[in-house]
């Protein structure tokens, strides 16, 4: 089954917890602390493989959760840092910030690899919290959280070279002709349901690689038939063979079609008609076909956008002109631009800074409760290890720094209330 978008959950490593520890030996007798640090969350890494076509392997599972660092120990040991989870995709595949349509990474070559969350870092032991005024602090950190985000993957083809046209234009007849692959071929529209690869070997070693993709119609790019399912991958092509049917067979007029695959290119992405694109007029075995072709070619002799464009007629059938197409294309190949991915357009939403961000926000819920929230004072509140009389005090001196006290006030808060932070509720006293 070929599968060219998904969209599931990532989620990194949470980081190790710190440990409160003390000396205990021999002759010994004021040992110091020695808890020891935790170590690092795991990452989630995207890497290109070779040899992936399709992103079926994602289509059913929707969470690829890092390990946890392992938890400091005694003796200054800090805890084991977790490997990175690797999640593997085919070359081509786009991936996204679900949320926002932002593109996060472009995964084009071979073992390339992009970090999308970054696993949390270990939690400090009390080690790090010994001072002249507390020798032996009962103070350890919690290991930081790891990100989350679901991401949206967008697989579109590597080709060189795409086949567009109306549904039976003779792409798939086409490919099967030049390169090895075996594309469905019938007597009736969509029969191509999904994209085909094939790859030509040329006389002279300028191999590239072909796609075929679903027929496009009226109204494509805007859902209508299958081409806006597969019109994406068009985009990364550098040459376009437009196929148009010049036998008449359907009673249809080759140069409205030609015009209106043109249009919903352009309707679709408006880049993909500055590609180089080379119109072959198909089915040149049949009868009328010349007489169909003279006709096109006086038509497309008085389009000023068009009248330059190469015009290679052939018969995937009886073979003639492929040769001659072939040497073109692979002629325009030597000199045609990569097109980079341009990011999704869309309007921007604001952003926060390190430094801009508000520590945290209040607000009142339904029972009368009054909830921080924002990601440094969540983050604080998840690193804090209130199993211990010393963490929770200085937990409560933070929150004071931070101005959480004197904001509660201002908001009308009064002693007694409850304040919540995430699953962490205290009393709040003037």
């Amino acid at each position: 089954m070929f599968v060219d978008q998904v969209k599931f959950n990532v989620k990194a490593g949470k980081g190790g917890d710190g440990m409160v520890g003390f000396r205990r030996e021999k002759y010994v007798p004021n040992g110091g602390p020695s808890g020891g640090d935790g170590g690092r969350g795991g990452n989630v890494v995207f890497k290109v493989d070779a040899g992936m076509n399709t992103l079926m392997d994602f289509k059913y599972k929707k969470l690829f959760q890092a390990k946890n660092g392992g938890n400091g120990g005694n003796k200054k040991m800090t805890g084991a840092s977790a490997p990175d989870l690797v999640v593997k995709v085919p070359e081509g595949t786009t991936i996204y910030d679900s949320s926002t349509d932002q593109p996060l990474a472009d995964l084009t070559q071979p073992g390339e690899t992009k970090v999308i969350v970054k696993g949390g870092r270990g939690g400090r032991g009390n080690v790090h919290f010994a001072t002249a005024k507390n020798s032996a602090p009962e103070i350890a950190e919690n290991g930081e959280p790891g990100e989350e985000l679901t991401v949206k993957l967008q697989l579109r083809l590597l080709a060189d070279v795409g086949l567009v046209g109306f549904p039976s234009a003779g792409k798939s007849t086409l490919l099967s002709a030049v390169t090895s692959a075996k594309p469905k071929i019938g007597s009736y529209h969509f029969t191509t349901l999904v994209p085909n690869l094939g790859i030509v070997r040329t006389d002279d070693g300028a191999d590239f690689v072909i796609a075929d993709l679903p027929g496009l119609i009226a109204g494509a790019s805007q859902g209508v038939g299958l081409g806006f399912e597969f019109l994406h991958h068009i985009q990364r092509t550098r040459v376009i063979l437009h196929l148009v049917d010049m036998s008449g067979t359907e009673g249809r007029d080759p140069y409205a079609d030609f015009q209106q695959i043109n249009q919903e290119l352009s309707d679709f992405d408006s880049s993909l008609l500055q590609r180089p694109q080379i119109v072959v007029p198909t089915k040149m075995d049949l009868p009328d076909a010349t007489t169909h072709l003279t006709e096109f070619k006086q038509k497309l002799a008085t389009d000023s956008q068009y009248r330059d464009v190469k015009v290679d007629p052939i018969s995937a059938v009886t073979h003639a002109g492929v040769r001659q197409l072939l040497r073109d294309t692979a002629e325009i190949l030597k000199t045609a631009p990569t097109f980079a991915m341009e990011p999704e357009t869309s309007e921007p939403e604001t952003q926060f800074t390190a430094d801009t961000e508000p520590s945290f926000v209040i607000n009142h819920d339904e029972d009368g409760n009054w909830i921080l929230s924002g990601r440094k004072i969540e983050r604080l509140v998840q690193m804090t290890n209130t199993e211990h009389t010393q963490s929770t005090l200085r937990f409560a001196r933070q929150l004071r720094s931070m101005g959480v006290d004197e904001a509660l006030r201002k908001a009308g808060a009064q002693d007694g209330d409850q304040v919540k932070i995430l699953d962490f509720m205290f009393t709040y006293t003037n």
